[in-house]
């Protein structure tokens, strides 16, 4: 038959071959019409491909093996197939602009333009219903014709059959009674396992007709930690050899389902392992109920000196003096003489007095310039000053969260009085004020859903262009985009007119929030209103809950849910519970941030060691210790500035300011880049990543800049030499002001012996040993 039809011309041109001769004859097309609907199995009914007569039984629990008898469905059998092979997925034809000249819709979430790319593109070459195991479709995919992507079907599996049987059906697009998949469910969604151990994991899919199928062969795995638990392709989990969690989630079609493993440390803990361990509030609470499920101990209280340090330079992102110091140790006693209470009313008064400082303003508005400060270049200068001076103002005022945020996304005005305003100069489409809003006040990131479905999540194209929509009525006047430094004024204010189109299907959306009740927007109303009013409500959860994370985050060195503005049901909280509590103890006290700093702040958790025991040696994400982490730039900087008594000095900046109050990536520092200082032409938000490179070593160890510093006439070192303090002052003094601790006695006696034995040249000791400590990990790291 196959050599029949090759010499008719046909089969060349069902299977995407360039014919060798036109076809000229309605003869021998009728001819071979005819053989076709001889062969058994053909679709002889005059029915277009859209349908099949008869109707779908109900689905069998063997995923690759469809009954025999029924017809094939192209969403609910051949959509599974295509994305178990990989052929939708983003390395293969599911990139934009496909593969090769094809193309499907990423991870099949557009079946039509996949049935539509599959019968009816390119004349209809990729399938021959009258020699279906000839179709290029599966010649490629078997690898019988030169394929890219290599064999991804077994010739001999149920799933290529089912291909067989769909093509040599017609191909139909539906068929009667068709059901619709409604979820996706992991039988087991809690898994406990031993090191090395493995364990299948069972996926039902479930469907509107109360029909459910295994589909555990046609899924697909991923593991958040593959080192922890690793899944093949079949869903079975293979732990690790250590301790630790993670989430595995499976996909089916367009829905996910997620699963927690947990490997617990094999040698359990004593009964009363935790019975010693005060719990100073909620936070505790709920890390010691998982630690004890993990049989992990935590790490004892961490040293006086380093809780201080770590609450000066994670409050007010500045070292403490060596006075603040002294007096702060003269209070303290030992820790297993003093009650709990005494220790968090301690605590609680040191807190309150680093919350009620300046500083506290310009370290937690440096933070929030990364995720709002505008392009300078686009904006220009004077507009970058203002944004930045009212992002200081609205922490210098204290205002509430939620009122912060209806302030941003419903600012209008001029630019150069409500410095808010550039927002919208700098974001001018409305899908760019989608994706960074979104981002930011929700931990959703919507980028994906501009071009396709979110592949990890719900949000589709429609959700983000009708959320795109409340920003359509934006206008401006004035000088609009202009050149750095000489930028004009531009007025931002509600236009009335405009709309937002969803990109393939030109429809003109109606603004609409991602989830919940949107509330109305009245015609004469700034829909940003309504969208502030959303986003800011108390049964918002994503709201509270990226504000909690990336506070948590900033004190405790990881966030709950990492990265810390990615919160989907595919990245789960290491602690749900914990979580949620939080969320809702930042709602009861109206979004006071300050209130949750303190919160965590007073938790025995965040007074941990950094030192890991022999139980959490392995623990990275339940916070049984404090989690070393590299200083903020900005705070090491001026930590440097502290310790050698110089001064920074920036361009435009009045001498003496400190690196927390540069209000633009544009002033120049070398050091605030190599320490992870956002690229000025980086659009926000800008989340950054504390990692020490080697590069920052090197810096540290041979600037210019820091030599200056310590060697200056002015500073520290120049100051100690010339006085008449003893050896042991002088060391005294270098070690409050570099670690917030007196010397230990090794430490003392050896450097007050190099001291004393340079004699008038002491000068240069004491500058050694400050370039020593600057280059320490005990100064540059969060301990």
């Amino acid at each position: 038959m196959t050599n029949l039809l090759h010499r008719l011309g046909i089969f060349e041109l069902a299977t995407g071959f360039r014919l060798s001769r036109p076809i000229r004859h309605f003869t021998i097309v009728c001819f071979a019409a005819a053989i076709w609907a001889s062969l058994p199995g053909s679709v002889q009914s005059a029915e277009p491909l859209d349908s099949a007569s008869s109707p779908v039984p109900p689905l069998t629990a063997n995923a690759d093996a469809p009954e025999v008898d029924r017809p094939i469905s192209f969403d609910l059998d051949i959509q599974p197939i295509l994305g178990t092979a990989g052929c939708n997925t983003g390395p293969c034809h599911g990139k934009q602009r496909g593969q090769n000249g094809f193309q499907l819709s990423l991870l099949g979430f557009d079946s039509d333009f996949d049935y539509n790319a599959i019968v009816r593109e390119s004349r209809g070459r990729r399938i021959f219903p009258a020699a279906a195991d000839e179709s290029l479709l599966l010649q490629k995919a078997t690898a019988r014709l030169p394929h890219g992507g290599g064999a991804k079907i077994d010739p001999e599996s149920e799933l290529y059959q089912t291909l067989v049987k769909w093509i040599s059906q017609g191909a139909p697009r539906r068929v009667e009674g068709e059901t619709v998949l409604e979820k996706v469910e992991l039988v087991k969604t809690k898994f406990s396992l031993a090191p090395r151990e493995q364990q299948p994991l069972s996926v039902l899919a479930h469907y509107a007709d109360g029909s459910t199928r295994d589909v555990t062969n046609l899924a697909t795995y991923l593991s958040n930690e593959a080192t922890v638990v690793d899944v093949n392709e079949s869903g079975l989990l293979t732990a690790g050899p250590l301790p630790g969690e993670t989430a595995v989630m499976a996909r089916y079609m367009n829905h996910i389902s997620v699963a927690d493993v947990v490997i617990p440390q094999t040698q359990p803990l004593a009964e009363d392992a935790f019975a010693s361990l005060p719990q100073y509030n909620f936070i505790d609470q709920h890390l010691d109920a998982k630690l004890k499920q993990l049989a992990i101990l935590p790490a004892s209280a961490a040293p006086e000196h380093v809780f201080l340090r770590r609450a000066y330079t994670d409050i007010i992102g500045r070292l403490p003096t060596p006075e603040e110091a002294r007096d702060y140790l003269g209070t303290t006693t030992s820790q297993l003489s003093e009650s709990a209470d005494a220790i968090v009313e301690r605590r609680r008064q040191l807190i309150d007095q680093l919350l009620d400082r300046p500083e506290y303003v310009d370290h937690w508005a440096n933070q929030w310039a990364d995720l709002l400060r505008p392009n300078p270049y686009r904006v220009g200068i004077k507009a970058v000053l203002n944004y930045d001076n009212w992002i200081r103002d609205q922490f210098r005022e204290g205002i509430p969260y939620d009122e912060f945020v209806r302030r941003v996304i419903t600012a209008k005005g001029s630019t150069w009085q409500n410095g808010v305003a550039t927002l919208y100069r700098d974001r001018r489409d409305p899908e760019e004020i989608t994706t960074m809003v979104s981002q930011l006040f929700l931990g959703i990131r919507l980028d994906c859903a501009k071009c396709h479905h979110h592949p990890f999540e719900k949000w589709s194209q429609q959700d983000f262009y009708q959320f795109a929509g409340y920003f359509a009525q934006i206008g401006r006047k004035g000088t609009g985009l202009s050149p750095p430094i000489s930028g004009g004024e531009e007025i931002v204010f509600f236009s009335g007119s405009g709309s937002v189109k969803h990109p393939v299907t030109g429809e003109t959306l109606q603004p609409r929030t991602l989830f919940g009740d949107p509330g109305s927007v009245e015609p004469e109303q700034d829909p940003r209103e309504a969208l502030a009013k959303w986003v800011t409500s108390p049964e918002n959860d994503y709201f509270a809950k990226v504000q909690v994370n990336r506070i948590w985050a900033a004190l405790m060195g990881r966030g709950i849910v990492e990265p810390v503005d990615d919160l989907r049901s595919t990245n789960p909280p290491t602690h749900p519970e914990l979580f949620d509590a939080l969320a809702e103890h930042f709602k009861s006290t109206n979004y006071d941030v300050k209130e949750l700093i303190r919160t965590v702040a007073l938790s025995r958790a965040y007074a941990a060691d950094s030192t890991p025991n022999e139980s959490n040696v392995g623990d990275r994400i339940n916070y049984s210790r404090h989690y070393r982490h590299p200083l903020r730039a900005e705070t090491l900087l001026d930590a440097i500035a502290d310790l050698t008594e110089t001064p920074s000095s920036f361009t435009g900046m009045p001498d003496g300011s400190r690196a927390t109050q540069v209000w633009t990536h544009r002033v120049r520092s070398m050091f605030l880049d190599t320490f992870g200082r956002p690229d000025e032409n980086q659009d926000p938000p800008c989340e950054r990543i504390n990692e020490s490179t080697v590069t920052q070593s090197l810096h540290l160890m041979n600037d210019r800049d820091i030599d200056s510093r310590i060697r200056s006439d002015k500073g520290r070192a120049a100051r100690l030499a010339a006085s008449d303090l003893s050896a042991e002052t002088v060391v005294q003094e270098l070690y409050l002001a570099a670690y917030s601790r007196m010397p230990t006695q090794d430490e003392a006696a050896y450097a007050a012996t190099l001291i004393n034995a340079a004699g008038a040249q002491r000068r240069g000791v004491i500058e050694d040993l400050m370039w020593a400590m600057i280059n320490s990990p005990e100064f540059t790291i969060q301990n």
